[in-house]
């Protein structure tokens, strides 16, 4: 039985480099996904607050189906199911592109977009009803209104949820593996094949993912607090 040794994984350069092509590989997904997502929140909070009620039962039926859906179900469904009903030619060109990376990217901001969109509208709806009204006296339109005036201090009021949503996102990138993207969790499995060291790497593993999700939590932290018009007031 072999004892405990981390140095037989830290002192491997083939090892070291796979750990670190993991974790560049699982920002690449964590930060793509989170852009896809944010951007996608923001034009799902657009409609769901413009009038009418058709697209705010679209939105409404998006966000209920992502957040009661497991996010390992919708990254199956993406990659086993759609992928494979693509014509070929685009298949052919995403296995040429690294699908896997691809269709975790997709999987993950689609989905993270309806809590990120959920937790914009908590924002926005704890901001004075007011601003609305003094924007378009002041000649905003709808649009204007809510890019220059209401967003804005819905975002602020919304970062906490977004941080941490935020990290969550980051910690769900590990579902990826299960599609083969080659980020860390992926690293990791390949590592414990090779070396047999199932305890000392899956340790390693765990160190590393809550150090990043720690970073990104102070990260959000001192966001949040730059934001907040109190701090900004004592600077």
């Amino acid at each position: 039985m072999k004892g405990f040794d981390l140095a037989d994984i830290l002192a491997n350069p083939e090892y070291v480099a796979m750990l670190v092509h993991g974790i560049e590989m699982t920002f690449v997904i964590a930060i793509s996904s989170w852009l896809l997502a944010m951007s996608l929140a923001l034009l799902l909070l657009a409609i769901r607050f413009a009038p009418g009620r058709i697209g705010n039962s679209v939105v409404a039926a998006y966000v209920s189906y992502h957040r009661n859906v497991p996010t390992l179900v919708q990254l199956m469904l993406w990659y086993f199911g759609i992928y494979t009903i693509l014509p070929s030619g685009l298949s052919d060109w995403l296995s040429a592109h690294s699908a896997e990376m691809i269709f975790a990217i997709i999987g993950l901001g689609l989905c993270q977009a309806a809590y990120f969109s959920e937790d914009l509208r908590s924002g926005l709806r704890s901001v004075n009803p007011g601003q609305m009204e003094a924007a378009r006296a002041l000649g905003h339109g709808y649009v204007s209104a809510m890019r220059f005036v209401l967003i804005p201090q819905g975002v602020r009021n919304a970062l906490p949820a977004l941080v941490n949503h935020s990290v969550s996102l980051f910690k769900n990138s590990s579902l990826a593996i299960v599609i083969g993207a080659p980020e860390l969790s992926h690293a990791i499995k390949e590592i414990e094949n090779l070396s047999f060291r199932t305890f000392e790497i899956y340790l390693i593993g765990t160190l590393l993912y809550l150090f990043f999700s720690l970073m990104i939590m102070t990260a959000g932290a001192y966001v949040t607090w730059r934001a907040d018009p109190a701090n900004g007031a004592r600077r």
